[in-house]
């Protein structure tokens, strides 16, 4: 299978570099999708192998991973991965994700760290765990953890459904439109790496986003 790893980028200096590399020397095609970086994000990102998306203004991640994944779909990919630029996720889980995908072709996988949540902050793990409950009710599937950025998405997905959120509720609408043209959603456990630097979520808006599009959604399926 040929595979994109897509990596939305917001002032990541710090760490873009390190990601890109250890993704490069497995072998993999990366595109990092520079978000209006002001510290040279995506110059690291292009020295160390990647194809760097550059967005001269902040348009948000779900913004960004929407041109990542035209990219990949004008590239004839066969699978998307979509992974954090902070470090949080770990680029040996990514076997996990082609495993299960070749042993299912044409689903979502996601990531899940709720088998071993330690170092999640308490707010966040109740809501992800409420959000995830909702989620599982409306693509009448089970899956652990919806809000995981690190998932593999199939391209032959990505060409039957259409997205238009602009922000992290597009992890949402993705498992949600999947599942509605018929498409199923694995999960496969992952590590997770909790630093000291602040998350780019917002509690509040990114809640009152999901819970904005959710009924939108849920007002979709029932007209």
């Amino acid at each position: 299978m040929k595979t994109c790893v897509i990596v939305p980028a917001h002032n990541e200096v710090s760490t873009i570099g390190a990601v890109v590399e250890k993704l490069t020397a497995r072998g993999l095609s990366v595109v990092v999708i520079d978000d209006g970086s002001n510290d040279g994000s995506g110059e690291i990102a292009r020295r160390n192998g990647a194809f760097v998306i550059r967005h001269q203004l902040k348009m948000g991640k779900g913004q960004a991973l929407r041109h990542g994944f035209e990219y990949a779909l004008r590239q004839d990919f066969d699978n998307v991965v979509t992974m954090d630029a902070d470090g949080q996720h770990d680029v040996g889980d990514i076997e996990q994700f082609l495993a299960k995908a070749a042993e299912n072709p044409n689903c979502v996988v996601t990531g899940t760290r709720l088998d071993n949540p330690q170092g999640m902050p308490w707010l966040r793990l109740m809501t992800n765990r409420i959000m995830s409950g909702l989620i599982s009710l409306a693509c009448r599937q089970k899956i652990p953890d919806t809000q995981c950025g690190y998932r593999l998405i199939s391209c032959a997905i990505l060409r039957q459904i259409s997205i238009s959120s602009s922000d992290f509720e597009i992890e949402t609408e993705v498992l949600i439109k999947s599942a509605k043209k018929g498409f199923r959603i694995h999960s496969v456990p992952i590590k997770t790496i909790y630093r000291n630097e602040a998350s780019k979520i917002n509690p509040i808006l990114d809640t009152i986003r999901f819970i904005v599009y959710f009924i939108k959604e849920m007002c979709n399926t029932r007209s």
